[in-house]
C-alpha cells in the first residue's frame, strides 16, 4: 500500500498520556527535564513543520509517551527515538503497535543521553526533530551537529529565551555561547512559539521553535576560514567568560598575557577594545588560527 493511502496514527490525548503514567508509574522529573506535550494539535504542528521527505530517517530525541513520534512515523521512512529513561524507552514500541501498528516498523529505539549517545544503528539520520529537556538543549545540539554528519536540518522546541540566543546574531543583547558555536555547524532562526500549557507538568516558562539548517560544506570551510572546531570553542569560551571584558582582557589567558592577545586580535583586523558579543563565527574561527603555533609570523608579543 502506498505510504499516501494508509491510516493515520491514533494520536495520544491528555488523558491517554495520563493513563500511560499511571500504568507505568512514571512521574515526570525534573533532574531529567521532562514536560511532555499532550496536546495533539501542536505535535501535529511540529510534524509538518519540519519538512519531513518520505525518504527522510528521523532522529527524536526525548519521544517521552510517542506523542510526537507518532506523527513523525506517518511522514518519515523511519525513526530513531534516543530516550534516556529506561521505562519510558522500553514502553514506546507498544504505544506505537497499539496507536500506530502499519508504522511500526519504522520505529529503532535507542536508550541512551543524547548529550552523549555514540554511534547510531542503522541507516544514519538526516533531520533532527525533539523536544529537548532546558537544562541540555543546546549540549545536545552541539552533540548531534558534531556527532552526527548526515543531519541536514532540524526543528528542535527549547525554552523561548533559549530559542532566542541560539538564533541571536552578532551585536545582539542576547548573542553569546551557544549563538556563536551553533553557528559553526548551522544557520538557526525563530520558526514559532508554543505556550507552555500543552506541557505536562505545565513549565514556568513558553517555549520556542528554531529551524537549523546545516551549512554545505562550501560554506562552512569558508564561515570556518582553515581552523578546526576545538580551537575556535575555546576561544569563544574564553571571550564570553566575562561578558563585560574587552578582548584584549577575555583572551589573555587563552593567549598568554593581554599583549598576546593584541598581537592576534590585531593579526586578523579586529579591535581589541571589543568584546565577544561583536564577533562572527568567521571571526572567531581567524583568531583560532592566528593564535596557534605556527599561526602568522607577523604576530608580537609586547
Amino acid at each position: 500500500m502506498s505510504p499516501d493511502l494508509l491510516p493515520a496514527a491514533r494520536l495520544l490525548a491528555p488523558t491517554d498520556i495520563r493513563e500511560l503514567a499511571a500504568r507505568l508509574g512514571v512521574q515526570p522529573s525534573k533532574r531529567l527535564g521532562q514536560n511532555f506535550v499532550v496536546d495533539a494539535g501542536t505535535v501535529t504542528r511540529i510534524a509538518a513543520m519540519a519538512d519531513l521527505r518520505p525518504d527522510d530517517v528521523v532522529l527524536e530525541v526525548g519521544p517521552g509517551f510517542g506523542s510526537l513520534t507518532l506523527p513523525l512515523l506517518a511522514s518519515a521512512r523511519r525513526v530513531v527515538a534516543v530516550e534516556v529513561d529506561r521505562l519510558l524507552a522500553a514502553d514506546l514500541p507498544a504505544t506505537v503497535a497499539a496507536r500506530a501498528p502499519q508504522f511500526a516498523a519504522r520505529l529503532e529505539v535507542v536508550t541512551a543521553d543524547a548529550a552523549r549517545v555514540g554511534p547510531l544503528p542503522g541507516e544514519q539520520p538526516t533531520v533532527l526533530v525533539a523536544n529537548l529537556p532546558y537544562n541540555v538543549s543546546v549540549p545536545v545540539v552541539l552533540h548531534l551537529l558534531a556527532s552526527v554528519p548526515t543531519l541536514r536540518h532540524g526543528l528542535v522546541m527549547v525554552q523561548a529565551e533559549v530559542a532566542d540566543r541560539m538564533c541571536a546574531p552578532p551585536g545582539s543583547r542576547v548573542y553569546g555561547v551557544p549563538s556563536a558555536k551553533l553557528a559553526w555547524f548551522a544557520t538557526a532562526r525563530r520558526a514559532g512559539s508554543v505556550r507552555r500549557a500543552v506541557f505536562w507538568p505545565v513549565p514556568r516558562v513558553d517555549s520556542g521553535l528554531v529551524e537549523l539548517v546545516r551549512h554545505s560544506p562550501e560554506a562552512a570551510a569558508r564561515l570556518r576560514d582553515g581552523a578546526g572546531q576545538a580551537e575556535t570553542f575555546a576561544v569563544i569560551d574564553a571571550a564570553f567568560a566575562q561578558r563585560r571584558k574587552t578582548l584584549r582582557a577575555a583572551l589573555a589567558g587563552w593567549a598568554g598575557s593581554p599583549a598576546a592577545a593584541e598581537a592576534v586580535l590585531r593579526s586578523v583586523g579586529v579591535d581589541p577594545s571589543l568584546r565577544g558579543e561583536a564577533l562572527s563565527i568567521t571571526q572567531f574561527a581567524q583568531i583560532a588560527t592566528a593564535g596557534a603555533p605556527g599561526g602568522p609570523d607577523n604576530i608580537g608579543t609586547s
